[in-house]
């Protein structure tokens, strides 16, 4: 047994079968870390592109998709600490664009068939993921009128960055109504990138600027951003979906040229940064020990224990269920674990994950960070088998 109180045999368990997921031609690419008191292990599986050609390297840089909520949550409390934001205080004199909400009578109704909101919009409905507005799990939803008003727009919730400018993007949302009232029911991804542009515009900077001023030169983490610039593309590697017409892997996004190779119109809360496996650990190592890394104190220990308490009522989770899994509510931008069913469900291990196929989670109980990176798009909201096998061979290297 090593000092972190993992086991080297049953590492090599997690690495064979990681490796497994690579020969079988499933992902081309796969990178892991696991840290457990001081004591960290980091594994590069195959290669950056599908076919071979260059491998894997333990500093790649992902796009994390997701992993980008967390991250504007932490930017959020900073503001919050600082008295430059109130969790229950109305958005309005930051977004006046989303005062005075007007919520549909119907889901599926005539987006001007609306009625008063029944309160304002705040920051705790933004960071919870119950401002009212975002993705509807109803496989009908695609025929409803305000789906079809977010088509038009360029709303719709999507796995690519919008190519609006925040104000206009935000200048378009509050042309349309609520789906729910405020606090009422969760709903997934748009109020994140809402929380985004709250925080740039308290901040009175640009996002980016921000989070790295505050978060990310703080923590050293030096490759994580909104883009990747050119002196650092080479370890970009290109990004696959499943070909559902002729099997295997087709290309959704290269690198030289594609979405990440140049500063978005929008910076996106909700799912558009990139990082690597090293500085996502210092992420959520910082997290794990209370707001704190090293000699940086990013946040106060009160603030992260809010932040990873879940803050959804019983009814709201089981709406939930499909993203969330029956077995995790969400704190203030991040999921937390409620109750064990399985090996890798320790309660109030908190994290997120991507659907660009990245995964993080931190366990105050087991002092366990752990983080899977992978260059291929979910095919469902459940995860892949290479993210179950990922957490529970995590859980099984533990050994004390």
């Amino acid at each position: 047994m090593a000092n972190g109180g993992f086991s080297s045999a049953r590492l090599d368990r997690m690495n064979r079968v990681m490796a497994g997921y690579v020969e079988r031609g499933e992902i081309p690419g796969i990178v892991t870390l696991l840290s457990r008191r001081g004591e960290t292990h980091v594994h590069a599986h195959g290669t950056m592109a599908a076919g071979g050609g260059e491998p894997m390297r333990p500093d790649t840089i992902f796009r994390i998709a997701s992993l980008s909520k967390p991250v504007a949550a932490v930017g959020a409390m900073i503001l919050v600490e600082e008295c430059r934001l109130r969790l229950d205080e109305p958005v309005d004199r930051f977004l006046p664009e989303l005062a005075d909400r007007r919520v549909l009578k119907r889901l599926d109704g005539p987006v001007d068939d609306t009625e008063p909101a029944r309160r304002p919009l705040t920051a705790r409905d933004l960071l919870t993921l119950r401002m009212g507005f975002g993705y509807i799990l109803d496989p009908a939803a695609a025929g409803y009128p305000i789906h079809e008003a977010m088509e038009e727009r360029g709303l719709a919730v999507g796995p690519n960055p919008t190519s609006l400018a925040p104000d206009e993007w935000m200048r378009r949302l509050g042309e349309l109504p609520l789906m729910h009232h405020p606090g009422e029911v969760w709903m997934y991804d748009t109020a994140l990138d809402v929380l985004g542009v709250l925080v740039a515009r308290a901040a009175g900077q640009p996002l980016e600027d921000f989070l790295r001023e505050r978060v990310f030169e703080p923590l050293g983490m030096k490759d994580t951003g909104f883009h990747v610039p050119p002196e650092k593309i080479e370890r970009l590697p290109p990004f696959y979906r499943s070909d559902y017409e002729n099997g295997g892997l087709a290309l959704y996004d290269p690198a030289a040229g594609g979405l990440w190779s140049r500063p978005p119109a929008f910076p996106s809360a909700r799912g558009g940064l990139v990082s690597t496996a090293h500085d996502f650990h210092a992420f959520g190592e910082m997290l794990l020990n209370g707001g704190r890394l090293g000699g940086e104190r990013i946040l106060s220990r009160p603030s992260v224990q809010a932040m990873t308490t879940n803050q959804l009522q019983p009814g709201q989770a089981d709406a939930s269920a499909m993203i969330l899994g029956e077995n995790r509510g969400w704190g203030l931008g991040m999921s937390v674990v409620t109750r064990r069913d399985g090996v890798a469900a320790s309660p109030g291990r908190f994290g997120w994950d991507g659907g660009y196929g990245t995964s993080w989670s931190s366990d105050p109980a087991e002092g366990l960070t752990g983080i899977l990176l992978t260059q291929r798009l979910w095919d469902s909201p459940g995860g892949p088998g290479v993210y179950h096998d990922f957490w529970t061979c995590a859980y099984q290297a533990i050994d004390d």
